[in-house]
């Protein structure tokens, strides 16, 4: 790979501001870092998220760095996924946590609402199949739970088995013991969360970057 010999120049910092919300002075700073982390060459791989100390104990931590690897994110109507990413790419991804500007509209803000959501979705939808399984639910929550030493892995599954099966019902009324719940749709996704104040929760802390400062 080539090396990034420079920052980009003003002109491109601006075509980058108004693709993803960041101020030039916030792409700048996120620049220097994606080359501390891809050691001076064009793209990001996989690996190179291995560095991030802040992610090494995180209990989803392969489904974030799946997220920056996932076309469903570079807001270009594509799917699958990528071995390498740009830094417009990763740019991209990183603008999902960016908390809402306290300048926006009520349309606005619902439109990055739904976008921080659909990226949420798309995190936890692993096969990309439109809808979030119990197999995928009850990994998170395995993971989040069995990972805290506090919680044996059978107990684990049951609760996680259980949330899922209260989710299901409020997603799609009175189940009887024998129907099978396929999943939950990104619509349903929508009403389990409304009211759920995601927009400046979800942030991504790495070292010397910290999207809940940085981005404000």
């Amino acid at each position: 790979m080539g090396a990034l010999q420079s920052l980009p120049g003003q002109h491109e910092y601006i075509d980058l501001a108004e693709k993803t919300g960041f101020s030039c002075e916030q792409i700048g700073v996120l620049h220097k870092r994606f080359k501390q982390l891809s050691h001076n060459e064009e793209t990001l791989r996989r690996d190179h998220f291995n560095e991030i100390p802040d992610l090494a104990c995180n209990p989803i931590r392969s489904q974030i760095i799946g997220a920056f690897f996932d076309r469903r994110n570079f807001r270009l109507n594509e799917e699958g996924t990528v071995e390498e990413i740009s830094f417009e790419e990763f740019l991209v991804v990183m603008s999902h946590f960016r908390p809402p500007s306290l300048h926006m509209t009520e349309e606005q803000r619902e439109s990055v609402r739904r976008e921080k959501l659909r990226f949420l979705f798309n995190m936890h939808d692993t096969n990309n199949d439109g809808t979030i399984t119990l197999e995928e639910y009850r990994h998170v929550v395995e993971e989040l739970l069995s990972r805290s030493g506090a919680l044996g892995k059978d107990t684990a599954k049951s609760i996680a088995d259980a949330a899922m099966l209260e989710v299901a019902s409020i997603s799609v009324g009175h189940m009887e013991p024998d129907e099978f719940y396929e999943g939950i749709t990104f619509e349903h996704f929508l009403k389990l969360l409304n009211g759920f104040e995601i927009e400046s929760r979800m942030n991504i802390r790495f070292s010397n970057m910290d999207t809940t400062t940085l981005c404000k």
